[in-house]
């Protein structure tokens, strides 16, 4: 079965539906990583009663090594697939910003064969042109 790994969007939702919706996500049938770009995003933004859940899931995927970390060829990939879509749509440096961690993202996983679960589809459909990369738009109720 195809490795995924869901974005911040899916465990975002998760977290808001309560904590045992997170628990529901790590039984995902394929097998699940975990990008510690969406490690950062969720620890930057969580709430504090939700912070237990975060360092659940961190320590789970580190102890089965699935975290997946950007190399300095997704970063570059980034940058330049950033760079072109701020020429093309006109994106200021705020709109880029908020790519930034979605490129990331979008690149390693595209470097590994994983398939990104998300519910942002415009961004990763407009990533995807600067490294092949699979990804699904879904809810947390499809998941």
């Amino acid at each position: 079965m195809q490795p995924v790994l869901f974005d911040s969007s899916i465990y975002i939702s998760a977290l808001r539906a309560g904590d045992e919706a997170v628990l529901i996500l790590r039984r995902f049938e394929a097998p699940l990583w975990l990008s510690a770009v969406v490690l950062e995003e969720l620890y930057a933004g969580v709430r504090a009663r939700d912070r237990k859940a975060v360092e659940r899931l961190e320590h789970d995927f580190d102890r089965a090594k699935r975290i997946l970390v950007p190399n300095q060829s997704d970063w570059t990939q980034a940058g330049k697939g950033l760079a072109h879509l701020a020429a093309e749509y006109g994106y200021e440096k705020v709109g880029q910003g908020r790519l930034t961690n979605d490129a990331l993202i979008a690149m390693s996983a595209g470097r590994h064969g994983i398939t990104i679960i998300t519910a942002n589809e415009r961004d990763f459909t407009r990533l995807r042109r600067f490294r092949p990369f699979l990804f699904e738009v879904k809810n947390i109720l499809d998941c």
